[in-house]
C-alpha cells in the first residue's frame, strides 16, 4: 500500500453483475438479464452515511505481503500472476496501477494486490467469496502457455458453516484472508475482475477522508448466497442497472456521483453475456484516471470530469481542494468538449457529454434519470 499519498487512501471496489438463473421470478417486464449487487452503507459511517454503493474497501498492508508469493507460488514466473497485459502506456497509466509497488517495499504487484482487496472487500461486506480452487491450477497455468493469459474462468459461490467461521475472521482482521486461502487450498479469483475505472474523491464532498479507488467488474452466471456485514452495511440489493436508476430518480435510495456514472454506461449492456464480452475485451486497453473537480454556479454544482473544457489545464490531483465558483467560459455558444455531471440536487443529475470516450470505454447511455445534454453552458 501506499503510505505516501497525502490526501487519499487506495481503495478498490467490484462491480458485480449476475445472472438471475432459470428459477427467478421476474419483478418487472425488462430487457436486462442480469442484477447489480449493491451494499446500503451505515448510517453511522463517516464516509457517504446511508449511500448505496459497490461492495468494496480501503486497501489494507496485507492485500501486498509477501506471504501472497506462496499462495500464488504456481504463477509467479507469469507476468503479474497470469493478468493480461495492459497497452496502456506506463506514463500514462493512473499511479493506483502505475506504482512500483517494490520501491514501496511489497513484492506483489499493485493490479494483484488491488483485486485481492476487492475480492476480500467482496467477502466482507456481502459473503460473496470469488476463489478458484488450487486443483485447477494446472489446467490455469497451461491457460496461461497456450494464450497468455488465464481464460473466462468460472467464479466459484462457496457457502458454509465454515466460510461463515472465516468471513468473521476476515472481519477482524483482514490477514486472515491469506489464512483462510492457504488453508481452504483456493487462490483469490483475480482473474475473474476486469479492470474498468479509477475515480478519486473530490475535495470537501464526503467529509475529509479521500480516496483513490479502483474499479473492477465481474459477471457471475447465477446470483450468489448474500449476507450483510451487520457492521457497516445495513442491507443488500440485487437490482438491474436501470431499476436502480429509477429507483434513485424516485428518491427510493441514494448514489453517489461515480456509481450513478458507471451504472448508466452499464445500461449499454442489457444481457450479461455482452457485458461480460466487453468488460473482458476493454480492460486491456487501460482507463484514465477522473478526479472530479466541482464548481458551482447560482443553480447547480457542477462535477467536471477529465475532457471537460473547463477542466483545469494543470492536474488538480495534488490540490487541497477545487475552487468554490465556476470560471466563466467566454465562448457560451461554442461546440467545446463537455464531461461533466450537473448536480441540481442530491437526486437530480444531468450528464452532459460531447467527448468520446478513452480506452475503448462507453459513455454513460440516456436513461430517464440521466439527461445528456450538449447545450448547457456553465
Amino acid at each position: 500500500m501506499n503510505t505516501t499519498l497525502k490526501h487519499w487512501k487506495e481503495a478498490a471496489t467490484l462491480i458485480l453483475a449476475a445472472g438471475r438463473g432459470r428459477g427467478f421470478t421476474p419483478r418487472a417486464p425488462s430487457p436486462f438479464d442480469y442484477d447489480v449487487l449493491l451494499l446500503k452503507r451505515s448510517g453511522k459511517s463517516g464516509f457517504m452515511p446511508n449511500a448505496y454503493v459497490f461492495p468494496g474497501g480501503v486497501v489494507d498492508a496485507s492485500d501486498f505481503s509477501s506471504e501472497w508469493l506462496d499462495i500464488f507460488r504456481s504463477f509467479t514466473n507469469s507476468l503479474t500472476f497470469g493478468l493480461r497485459s495492459v497497452k496502456q502506456p506506463l506514463e500514462t497509466r493512473p499511479p493506483i496501477f502505475a506504482t512500483d509497488r517494490l520501491k514501496l517495499g511489497s513484492p506483489i504487484p499493485g493490479e494483484v494486490a488491488l483485486r485481492i482487496c476487492a475480492l476480500r472487500e467482496t467477502f466482507e461486506e456481502s459473503g460473496v467469496l470469488l476463489v478458484a480452487p488450487k486443483t485447477e491450477e494446472k489446467k490455469m497455468l497451461k491457460s496461461i502457455k497456450d494464450f497468455g493469459y488465464i481464460e473466462r474462468y468460472g467464479v466459484n459461490d462457496l457457502c458454509s458453516s465454515e466460510l461463515t467461521k472465516w468471513r468473521a475472521l476476515v472481519n477482524q482482521n483482514p490477514s486472515n484472508f491469506i489464512r483462510m486461502c492457504r488453508e481452504l487450498q483456493v487462490l483469490p479469483n483475480i482473474w475473474a475482475l476486469h479492470e474498468w475505472s479509477n475515480w478519486l474523491t473530490p475535495a470537501g464532498r464526503y467529509g475529509t477522508t479521500r480516496f483513490d479507488t479502483a474499479f473492477f467488474i465481474c459477471c457471475l452466471q447465477e446470483i450468489p448466497h448474500t449476507l450483510q456485514d451487520d457492521k457497516e452495511i445495513e442491507r443488500f440489493q440485487w437490482s438491474t442497472p436501470s431499476e436502480i436508476l429509477q429507483s434513485y430518480q424516485a428518491q427510493e435510495l441514494w448514489i453517489a456521483p461515480p456509481q450513478f456514472y458507471e451504472l448508466s454506461r452499464l445500461c449499454h449492456f442489457p444481457l450479461l453475456n455482452d457485458l461480460h464480452n466487453f468488460a473482458s475485451q476493454r480492460a486491456t486497453a487501460g482507463c484514465e484516471q477522473w478526479m472530479p473537480v466541482v464548481v458551482s454556479n447560482d443553480e447547480h454544482h457542477i462535477s467536471l470530469l477529465p475532457g471537460d473544457k473547463l477542466y483545469p489545464v494543470d492536474s488538480p490531483r495534488d490540490s487541497e481542494a477545487a475552487k468554490n465558483t465556476a470560471p466563466q467560459s467566454k465562448d457560451h455558444q461554442d461546440a467545446s468538449p463537455l464531461h461533466r455531471i450537473v448536480i441540481s440536487d442530491p437526486y437530480n443529475l444531468r450528464v452532459q457529454i460531447t467527448i468520446t470516450p478513452k480506452y475503448n470505454h462507453v459513455l454513460p447511455i440516456a436513461h430517464s434519470a440521466v439527461s445528456h445534454d450538449s447545450k448547457s453552458q456553465l
